[in-house]
């Protein structure tokens, strides 16, 4: 039997097993209500009370979103923003005690000498909801970069208040994933004060910088903190590859060591190998690519038991939200909804009405609101 064929039966045998995609999102029981539309390249939504949105647009705006979908001007505070290819305002997540100190933090590309790199910011926002008072960049991913590529920046508060930021490794710079001596391909651990978290794994190695947490990523779109409290994240592979981790302290994650993408265009990278000592395998890989953005468990009960701690991928290449069902830790099916839309997903969470809300990437991009179907 040639390759071909191989790789036929083995899908074959996959999808009779249930392990490939299943059932398209309107068989799924989900239905897409608008909630916003003409967002400018949205990337995050946070929720505020009384049901208004927060959302960052790349092109560096922030601005609430009313309950009816009005637009609300840009908030005024930001600090300057290197906006184009890749980079420009990303995440924004709100502080576990926004209700009493209305704190949040974002992340964005930030312009400096050398070029840009991610930077992590927190600021509170004002009682009108006009500006960002007391903005402060409590961190710079070092060193500055001349790019426009690869610049993770999801946001994640563990439960210790601790937060954990993800860096990309700038396309230009890959090599640098696996030295400790730069921010580079990344995941750091920071206090809310942006200092190198307490217990982090490098602390008082020399020659390692100690807001890292682990390493060997490549550029990580997607993080989240799953039922039992641990971090998941997300990051795009080169051209096929992309890979779901669970980045524990100290670990190489091998990138670009080890990979399952392939160089744009075709051929190996590095060494064209997939493990090797003391390098962890993903969770789960994705070839061909998704172009992953975008993580979230979803833990209400709005769309049935069956879907409760199933994880939840944007897929910018496809334009579909993934449902990820997982057994004992491993993905064992995955279902394709509101592949009908057509548009680049990039970011999905849970809201307070427990249902889930998905962010569209276009010049004209949407917030949307899935609802589940009688």
């Amino acid at each position: 039997m040639n390759l071909h064929g191989f790789v036929v039966k083995v899908e074959l045998v996959a999808a009779l097993a249930g392990l490939v995609w299943a059932m398209p999102s309107a068989a799924q029981g989900v239905k897409v209500e608008p909630v916003a539309t003409g967002l400018e390249h949205p990337w995050a939504v946070a929720f505020l009370p009384q049901g208004r949105y927060l959302v960052t647009e790349r092109p560096g705006r922030m601005r609430v979103v009313a309950p009816d979908g009005r637009l609300g001007p840009p908030l005024a505070g930001l600090p300057p923003v290197a906006a184009g290819g890749q980079g420009g305002l990303l995440d924004v997540v709100l502080d576990s005690d926004f209700a009493r100190n209305r704190s949040l933090y974002f992340c964005f590309s930030e312009p400096g000498a050398g070029g840009n790199s991610t930077a992590l910011a927190r600021a509170r926002l004002a009682a009108d909801e006009s500006a960002l008072e007391a903005v402060q960049v409590i961190f710079s991913q070092k060193p500055k970069v001349a790019s426009s590529l690869h610049f993770g920046c999801r946001i994640v508060e563990a439960a210790d208040g601790n937060l954990f930021l993800t860096l990309g490794e700038r396309y230009s710079r890959k090599e640098d994933a696996q030295k400790l001596d730069n921010h580079l391909g990344k995941v750091v651990r920071l206090t809310k004060q942006g200092a190198a978290a307490p217990g982090n794994p490098l602390a008082g190695r020399a020659g390692a910088l100690p807001e890292i947490w682990s390493w060997g990523h490549r550029n990580p779109q997607g993080a989240t903190l799953g039922p039992d409290g641990r971090l998941w994240i997300h990051e795009h592979g080169p051209q096929g590859g992309d890979e779901i981790n669970l980045p524990q302290a100290g670990r190489n994650y091998g990138w670009p060591v080890i990979t399952y993408g392939e160089n744009y265009g075709g051929g190996k990278i590095g060494e064209g190998i997939t493990q090797r000592a003391g390098m962890e395998q993903p969770l789960h890989y994705w070839v061909p690519s998704i172009a992953p953005s975008g993580m979230a468990f979803l833990t209400s009960e709005r769309y049935g038991a069956g879907w409760q701690g199933n994880l939840f991928v944007g897929s910018l290449k496809f334009g579909y939200l993934d449902r990820i069902e997982l057994e004992g830790g491993k993905v064992v099916r995955e279902h394709k909804l509101i592949a009908g839309e057509s548009e680049r997903v990039r970011d999905v969470r849970q809201g307070p009405d427990g249902l889930l809300y998905v962010l569209t990437d276009s010049e004209k991009g949407r917030l949307l609101r899935l609802l589940p179907r009688p």
